[in-house]
């Protein structure tokens, strides 16, 4: 698996003031969850990865990592994960989500088994994570338009609220490609901010490189 753009964002930028607890659903080969562990210098950083060859990467990853000591992979499903350790809670549960609404089939049968999918994935999401998570703590996700939209219709069935929202853009006249949300228990005023990856094309911006500048060794 690559390093992908929407994997290091979440990564630099999922907050919390000082977490003790972080749970990364879906680390692919860890790359989230060592970042984590990079910025959260106290934190011990708990990764669930269902495909068994990324958690074995995973784990090779993390234990040639100065964080080795703070990090553990786990090749299980969040949902057997999380139903087998029912008193674990976690000041910050973060997921970049493998996977996408089908729109790349016509057929409307597809689109609409994709959607409902999608829709018992997500709730199932929520239920655990609010489940598992402390009352100061955040669940952050990065997706796509579409089912952004969808996990914010949810989040209010598991007394969750929106508390920050940050809009990725390819470049400063593009729309939207991706939204990273932060949920809580606490009902706020919904930060927003813009995230813009390019300047024009094959050039990063300034923002984009300082996010990234202590994790990636081409900035």
């Amino acid at each position: 698996m690559k390093v992908n753009t929407d994997g290091v964002l979440l990564g630099a930028l999922a907050s919390h003031s000082n977490p003790h607890f972080i749970l990364d659903i879906g680390t692919g080969t860890g790359v989230i969850a060592m970042m984590l562990a990079q910025r959260f210098t106290h934190a011990k950083v708990d990764a669930i990865e269902i495909d068994v060859d990324a958690a074995q990467t995973a784990s090779l990853n993390f234990n040639n990592s100065p964080f080795k000591e703070r990090l553990t992979v786990y090749a299980d499903s969040f949902q057997q994960h999380l139903d087998e350790n029912n008193d674990q809670k976690y000041d910050l549960i973060v997921s970049n989500p493998p996977f996408f609404i089908d729109s790349l089939k016509s057929n409307s049968a597809t689109k609409t088994l994709a959607r409902h999918t999608d829709k018992h994935f997500f709730e199932r999401f929520l239920q655990l994570s609010s489940a598992h998570l402390n009352r100061e703590g955040f669940i952050e996700l990065i997706l796509p338009i579409e089912s952004a939209s969808m996990v914010k219709e949810l989040s209010g069935d598991f007394d969750l609220f929106l508390q920050k929202q940050i809009s990725i853009q390819s470049f400063g006249d593009s729309i939207p490609h991706r939204e990273l949300l932060t949920f809580g228990f606490e009902q706020e005023v919904v930060f927003n901010k813009t995230v813009v990856i390019y300047n024009k094309l094959k050039e990063y911006s300034m923002d984009y490189k300082n996010l990234l500048k202590s994790f990636l060794t081409i900035f």
